[in-house]
């Protein structure tokens, strides 16, 4: 069985995001482990000299690494993802790359129409970058939009159709894991340009 983890993309105690990826782990127990995971607990970023992470940063580091993929729930703040997001992926491209080709699959809620659709496109771009190198799911978004009406009161979501699409991205996303594992002949050389790059020699 595939392991994933799901991260939650906001430091906040109430969020429709946590609220999706709780519903994913238990909607999809019997075909993928999917570990809920949050960024709460990690500090602001702030470049020590000697790229030392906090152990909360290694722990996620070390989880992400051992997983087959990571599912990321963002919600939307001014056109883009939150700052608690940006500093924990700050950290996970800080000395330690965990995400170098790791499959990623994107999805979002929030409470307007778009559902995160331009905090999504955001992300894909900060999961491209050098230090990143993410191998990012294409041409495939899960937008939930008015997401406080979406749950049922045991965290359910409610409606066929999109339960319906979630299940055909989910199942697409453990087909472009399994396509990922094929193409992971140039991982070594990859994670080395990842740790050789610097914007300050660029």
């Amino acid at each position: 069985m595939k392991k994933y983890i799901g991260l939650v993309g906001t430091n906040s105690d109430k969020s429709t995001n946590r609220t999706l990826l709780q519903f994913m782990a238990k909607h999809f127990a019997n075909e993928a482990a999917i570990e809920v995971t949050e960024i709460k607990e990690i500090p602001m970023f702030n470049k020590p000299e000697k790229m030392e992470v906090p152990a909360v940063v290694q722990e996620l580091a070390d989880k992400i690494e051992a997983a087959d993929g990571v599912i990321i729930s963002t919600p939307e703040y001014d056109h883009a993802v939150t700052a608690s997001l940006m500093n924990a992926l700050n950290w996970l491209s800080y000395g330690i790359y965990p995400f170098v080709d790791k499959p990623v699959m994107i999805t979002g809620a929030s409470y307007g129409t778009l559902g995160s659709s331009r905090a999504q496109a955001h992300l894909r771009q900060i999961l491209d970058s050098p230090e990143l190198k993410a191998r990012i799911m294409p041409s495939s978004e899960f937008l939930l939009g008015h997401s406080l009406q979406a749950f049922d009161e045991e965290g359910n979501l409610k409606n066929p159709e999109t339960i319906q699409q979630l299940e055909g991205l989910f199942e697409d996303f453990n087909t472009f894991v399994e396509i990922m594992k094929q193409l992971n002949h140039a991982h070594a050389a990859n994670k080395k340009a990842a740790e050789n790059f610097s914007w300050e020699n660029n």
